[in-house]
């Protein structure tokens, strides 16, 4: 406090001292007011930090409110920005890929059947399940196979938020399995008249109960932005079952704030970079299209009506001829100006030499934001080897995380209804399915398998991999996972065949080599075509050196 403000509560002690002592409380009270985060991300005084808007509200006023604007721009940026395209493509491509596999994984010991018993149900469901997910089947809409739909709703989800997944049934000829898989855009889940509640019971087409529990889903049944003719009517959907408490609908949606009932857009946080880093894009090229023209303006000291120029291009070399303000020049044309006229040619100065770096300097923010680093996202891999692995290591343990997702809140929920029907109409034996929720579980149990992760240097990483199965630091299982996207009992499988009929051929070419009179039996055996094998048999007693006899192989 300085000297000033002593004296003046001086005075003013010895005259009111009460209101001295408010004073001196309020100037207490100040002083704990302005401590921590006052003094730096709090402070309201600072000049750096007052025109700072930071008001916010709810997840309902933050992202609810926001959402259709949201989804409509990030469409737009998918559809017209190379940079906002690539992000979603690179995404879906190193999450999802062709498909997530399924690898069941049957907990034997709770099932109480030994590993061989476990390995053959294994391979049942497998091929039970192949029967249904590689068929268009599977779709309401009979368009795509489980995998492609995959591809499908993680995309969507990308681009709008989150999708929802309805589970209905359907029969269909030559198909066995009723469950089908109907995609839903984030669009049509919407509150009813497009209004939500004031209790917050009803918000985005979400619907909880007094515990803050989904209890069910409002879909409009056309697009809300569609031009269709048709009223606008929603159908309420309850998120389980009354009586078997079976999923109805899947939301899939990453949550960010606590209360949030709909999904953000993946490229939300960067839309306006990317919005920005377009027109900048756009305006280049147009200026280096311009500049790789010779472009002229022309100089009038009258304003003087008279054929403007172009005038004298024929008209097969006319671009827009229907455009009366539209100048054009022809490929070495010579022009005869007007009186009074001077031609000045004009340099934009394009390709710009800065584009480049400052390019790569937002794409490197936009990267960081998305988790996508830089090297990934522009597919430019021109650093050292440390660099560039470092760069993928980091954006896999991304890819991972939303693999995990994506198979928790969509491949699995399909599977284990796909499961239960199988069960149900008895093309999959398994006791207790539907009595013990435990053996439910461990019969549903399962792995989800997508695209490897690429290898900079095989030989490297391979030893590397070999090293960590020898020392107990992973399983084979895993390394082939990772490294091939495989399955390692499958491929012993495979190769016990490969090298079985390997053997065979050796064999019929080691028997070709060794038949009498053959070719290739007389050049293994010395002798040369033509020559008796006798006459071999003499050379060899009159030369003293011992008969070689050939060696056969354990497998021969």
């Amino acid at each position: 406090m300085n000297g000033i403000a002593r004296a003046i509560d001086s005075v003013i002690a010895t005259i009111a001292p009460q209101t001295a002592l408010k004073r001196t409380a309020a100037r207490q009270k100040m002083q704990i007011l302005n401590s921590g985060y006052s003094n730096y991300g709090a402070n309201t005084t600072k000049k750096s930090l007052i025109g700072w808007n930071y008001a916010g509200g709810s997840a309902r006023e933050d992202i609810n409110d926001n959402l259709s604007i949201l989804r409509q721009r990030s469409r737009d940026l998918y559809m017209g920005v190379p940079i906002a395209t690539g992000a979603v493509k690179t995404m879906r491509t190193n999450v999802v890929g062709r498909g997530l596999m399924l690898k069941p994984t049957v907990d034997a010991e709770v099932l109480k059947i030994t590993a061989t018993q476990a390995q053959q149900l294994e391979k049942e469901i497998t091929r039970e399940w192949a029967l249904w997910a590689e068929s268009p089947d599977c779709d309401m809409a009979r368009i795509d196979n489980f995998y492609e739909l995959q591809q499908l709703a993680f995309l969507n989800w990308l681009a709008s938020g989150d999708t929802l997944v309805l589970l209905p049934t359907k029969k269909r000829i030559n198909q066995p399995y009723d469950l089908r898989v109907q995609l839903v855009e984030a669009d049509r889940l919407s509150s009813p008249n497009n209004y939500d509640t004031f209790d917050n019971q009803i918000v985005g087409g979400v619907e909880v109960d007094a515990d803050g529990e989904v209890v069910a889903y409002h879909f409009s049944k056309h697009h809300p932005l569609s031009y269709a003719n048709e009223r606008m009517e929603w159908q309420r959907v309850e998120a389980y079952g009354k009586k078997t408490g079976r999923k109805n609908v899947l939301h899939l949606m990453c949550r960010e704030r606590i209360d949030q009932r709909r999904g953000v857009p993946f490229l939300a946080p960067v839309i306006e970079a990317l919005k920005q880093l377009g027109r900048y894009t756009d305006a280049e090229l147009i200026a280096a299209v311009i500049s790789g023209l010779f472009t002229v303006f022309i100089e009038k000291e009258s304003n003087e009506d008279g054929e403007p120029v172009g005038s004298g291009i024929s008209e097969e070399d006319l671009i827009d001829e229907d455009d009366e303000n539209s100048l054009e020049l022809g490929p070495g044309a010579i022009l005869d100006l007007a009186e009074g006229e001077k031609a000045h040619d004009i340099n934009p100065g394009r390709p710009n030499k800065n584009f480049s770096g400052f390019v790569e300097a937002i794409c490197r923010q936009i990267g960081a934001a998305l988790e996508i680093p830089y090297e990934l996202l522009l597919k430019h891999f021109t650093s050292s080897y440390s660099a560039s692995r470092g760069a993928l290591e980091e954006a896999w343990k991304m890819f991972k995380m939303y693999r995990a997702w994506m198979a928790n809140d969509f491949c699995q929920p399909v599977y284990e209804e796909w499961l239960a029907e199988a069960v149900a109409k008895g093309r999959i034996k398994a006791p207790g399915f539907f009595t013990d929720p435990l053996r439910r579980k461990a019969y549903c149990k399962a792995q989800w398998n997508g695209p490897a992760r690429g290898l900079l240097n095989p030989v490297q990483e391979v030893g590397a991999a070999v090293t960590r199965v020898e020392n107990g630091f992973s399983t084979r299982s895993a390394e082939t996972m990772e490294m091939a996207g495989g399955d390692f009992y499958s491929n012993c499988e495979q190769l016990k065949q490969e090298e079985k009929k390997l053997r065979e051929v050796k064999k019929i070419v080691n028997a070709a080599e060794q038949k009498p009179g053959s070719a290739a039996g007389q050049q293994a055996s010395g002798t040369e075509p033509g020559e008796p094998a006798g006459q071999q048999d003499s050379n060899e007693q009159q030369s003293g050196k011992p008969e070689e006899k050939p060696v056969r192989s354990d497998a021969e």
